[in-house]
Parts: C-alpha cells; structure tokens; sequence
C-alpha cells in the first residue's frame, strides 16, 4: 500500500526485522505532542505509543548513496494520528524520540522533518533460523544500557484486517511540528508487511531518561501486543507543510 504522496522521493532504504512493542497510553500523555491539525488515531478506544527496533538497510538520499551511512540501526519511540485531507483521512505516526548511531543521520533528519533524532550508540543481533527467529535491539543513553529482544516463529503471517498488528505497521504518512502554526507532512510509501508472532519478550528501559517521568507507568510493564514486522523496500517522500490559522 502506498500513501499516495505526489512529492518525490527524499530517501529510500530498506526496513528489516521491526520489532515493535506496543503500549496503551492515556491520551493526556500523548497530547502535549500531537502536530497542528492532526489527531490521535485510536484502535478499539485506546491509544498507542511504539518502541521500535529496526535495520536501515541500503540507505540513498535524493537517489545517491551516502559513505559510511547506508546501513544502521534506528530505535524509536511514536505514537499514531491521523490527518482530515481534501482527500479523506490519512493516518500516520509521529515521534518523540528517534536515536541512530550516526551524528550525520540525526543532523540530516532534523534539519530536514523536523524530526526528534538524537545520536547513541546501537547493537543489533539477529539469528534467522529454520526453526526460531531471535532479534535483539540495545542502545546507550547517558551511560546506561537499554534493550527489547525477542523471539519469535520462523515464517510469518500476513496482517488479519482489524487487528492490532494492522493497526501499528499500515500508518503511512510522517508528521511533525514544524513551528506553531505549522505542520510538516511526508509521505511512506511501502507495501503491507507480514509479521512474525512473538513467543518470548523480554526489555529494560531507562524509561524517566529516555522520555520522560509521563511514560514511566505505561512502559515499565509488559506491553499489549508485540510483533516483529518483516519490513522491506521504502520510500520517504519529500515534506509538505499544513498551515494552520
């Protein structure tokens, strides 16, 4: 599925092995964050916010490679809202922090959408086995270590219409707070993923550092659902901006 975005295409990558933790919040925990003219999306009466895990992979940007910054791992924490266009309602993400392990990745990011990158050094580990998929995420903030790993079955499973697992992985469009009357909007585009189910979770954050003293109670608990998301080919389009009067 595609976000129908007229805009060309900033960067493609490919996004490998999501490992997705997801967590019901209460809105007024999410609403200081909520861009100009978008909403919180709900799913069943409850909102969610993500801690996502995650293999970038072939990164381009405007179509050329760039040295030393084509793979890394990304892990960030964002919440689901969506956007009334003259064409129907779009539903994206949007985020509170996002931490890559490039300097230069974080700089681009932020000059560019606005975005809530952060430098810190990352680990991944994945074995992809006949019998068992096992992923591991782990990044360092202020000297202490944070992690979501997870194992999972082999082969995986397409989204059941409906579920949460749809819900989280099939947002297609990005927005961001680009002043206080000014919203940036950006197009994903990606076909639907299929998933792994998760058979064992295990995280630690530093929950108060990371994001907050809000997100303590909702985080350092077991999470709702959780799924690894087998990604693929992405392309993120260039920004537009919703002005808001």
């Amino acid at each position: 599925m595609k976000s129908g975005s007229p805009k060309s295409a900033f960067l493609t990558a490919r996004w490998k092995y999501l490992l997705m933790a997801n967590y019901a919040v209460d809105p007024s925990v999410l609403k200081p964050y909520v861009p100009q003219a978008t909403e919180l999306d709900y799913f069943q009466g409850k909102t969610y916010v993500s801690i996502v895990g995650f293999r970038f992979l072939d990164t381009k940007l405007l179509g050329i490679p760039v040295p030393f910054h084509r793979n890394f791992t990304e892990v960030n924490l964002r919440f689901y809202v969506r956007y009334r266009s003259q064409q129907g309602w779009r539903r994206g993400t949007s985020f509170i922090s996002e931490i890559v392990p490039k300097p230069a990745i974080a700089w681009v990011a932020n000059l560019v959408y606005r975005e809530h990158y952060t430098y810190a050094p990352t680990q991944y580990w994945i074995d992809h086995q006949k019998d068992e998929l096992s992923v591991e995420y782990t990044w360092k903030k202020g000297g202490t270590r944070n992690f979501i790993m997870a194992t999972a079955q082999p082969t995986t499973k397409p989204l059941a219409p409906n579920s949460i697992e749809e819900f989280i992985a099939q947002h297609y469009w990005g927005y961001n707070a680009y002043s206080k009357k000014t919203t940036l909007e950006y197009g994903v585009e990606h076909p639907a993923w299929s998933y792994f189910p998760v058979t064992d979770f295990e995280a630690h954050y530093h929950t108060k550092a990371l994001y907050g003293s809000a997100f303590v109670p909702y985080l350092e608990r077991k999470p709702d659902s959780v799924f690894i998301a087998d990604g693929s080919n992405v392309v993120v389009r260039q920004g537009g901006k919703i002005k808001v009067k």
